[in-house]
C-alpha cells in the first residue's frame, strides 16, 4: 500500500501547498549548514529544474538557488514560474523562467539553446517533471497510461537529450556536472493499480544506472532519487477512488515527507565533492515500511 506514497513523491512536478511559499533557499537545512565549509557550495553553477511550478521541483529550485546556483525553472504554468522567480530573487538568488512542455522536443531544445546563449550552459540538471495516475489495469485507462509514459519517460528523454551536451562540456571545464532524476520507491516495490506508473519509474531508475556508465567517465555524476510518499498536489491528480481512499487513510496514519525534505537531499547530492557520486538514494517517511 505504500504505493501511493511513492507516487506522491515522484511527481515533484506537482506542488506541495505547505512548501509553495517557503523560501527554500535561505531556510533549507542544507543552505543553513553550508555544505563542506562553504555557505554557497553551488556558486557559479547553472541548475535546470523541470516540473518546477510546484512540489519537489519548486522546493528544489529555491534550495539550489539558496546554495548559490543560478536556477533555470521549466514548467508549463507560466504564472507559477513567475511567482517562483520573484521569491528566489527576493531572497537574493538568481533565476530564469522558461515556459515549456517537456513532451515537446522542439520546445525543450529551444529552452536548452536559450540556456546556452544566456548563461553559458547548464552543469546541473534535475529531471523532475512527472505525473502519477494509478488505476486497475482492467479499466483500460489508455489515455492515462499514455500520459504517464509521455511525461515520465518521453519528457525525461527529451530533456536529458537536450541538456547532456551542456553537462558534458561543463564537466570537462570544471571537473563535475550533475544529472539527477526523480524516480520513486515504486521503481523498486510492487503496488496494486500502479503498474504503469511504477513501470515508468523503474525505467527512470534503470536508465540512470546505464547513463552512469556513459557519463561517469566524463565527470558527469548521475543520481536517481527514489522518494516514498511526499505531500504535494500530486494526490489531487489521482482519479481512482481506491487510490484516493488509501491516500486519505495514509495521511491519517503517518507523517509524509515534505517537498523540502527531498529538495534538501538534492542540494546535498549536488554539493558533494566531485569525486563522490551517491548514485541511487531512497528517502522514505519514517512511518512508511516500503
Amino acid at each position: 500500500m505504500s504505493t501511493q506514497n511513492t507516487l506522491m513523491s515522484t511527481q515533484n512536478t506537482l506542488a506541495s501547498p505547505q512548501n509553495t511559499g517557503a523560501a527554500a533557499a535561505p531556510h533549507s537545512s542544507v543552505a543553513a549548514r553550508g555544505e563542506f565549509g562553504s555557505p554557497l557550495p553551488l556558486r557559479g553553477r547553472v541548475a535546470v529544474v523541470t516540473g518546477a511550478s510546484s512540489g519537489i521541483g519548486e522546493a528544489a529550485a529555491e534550495t539550489l538557488a539558496g546554495l548559490g546556483a543560478h536556477v533555470v525553472v521549466l514548467a508549463r504554468r507560466a504564472e507559477r514560474l513567475r511567482e517562483l522567480v520573484a521569491r528566489i530573487e527576493k531572497n537574493g538568488g538568481r533565476a530564469l523562467a522558461i515556459t515549456v512542455d517537456v513532451t515537446d522536443p522542439a520546445a525543450v531544445h529551444a529552452a536548452a539553446d536559450r540556456v546556452a546563449a544566456e548563461l553559458g550552459g547548464a552543469d546541473l540538471l534535475l529531471n523532475n517533471a512527472g505525473v502519477m495516475l494509478p488505476a486497475p489495469i482492467e479499466e483500460l485507462a489508455t489515455e492515462q497510461w499514455q500520459r504517464q509514459i509521455d511525461l515520465n519517460i518521453t519528457g525525461l528523454m527529451n530533456v536529458t537529450g537536450a541538456f547532456t551536451p551542456q553537462l558534458v562540456a561543463a564537466a570537462a571545464e570544471r571537473g563535475v556536472a550533475d544529472l539527477i532524476n526523480t524516480s520513486s520507491i515504486a521503481a523498486q516495490n510492487i503496488f496494486p493499480t500502479f503498474a504503469v506508473y511504477s513501470g515508468t519509474k523503474a525505467y527512470v531508475t534503470h536508465f540512470s544506472r546505464h547513463l552512469r556508465t556513459e557519463l561517469g567517465p566524463k565527470n558527469v555524476r548521475v543520481a536517481a532519487i527514489e522518494p516514498g510518499i511526499v505531500g504535494t498536489e500530486l494526490q489531487s491528480h489521482v482519479t481512482d477512488e481506491g487510490a484516493r481512499a488509501w491516500l486519505a487513510d495514509a495521511r491519517e496514519s503517518m507523517e509524509w515527507l515534505t517537498p523540502q525534505d527531498v529538495a534538501d537531499t538534492i542540494g546535498f547530492l549536488a554539493s558533494l565533492p566531485p569525486r563522490v557520486n551517491l548514485q541511487q538514494v531512497t528517502i522514505m517517511p519514517t512511518g512508511q515500511a516500503g
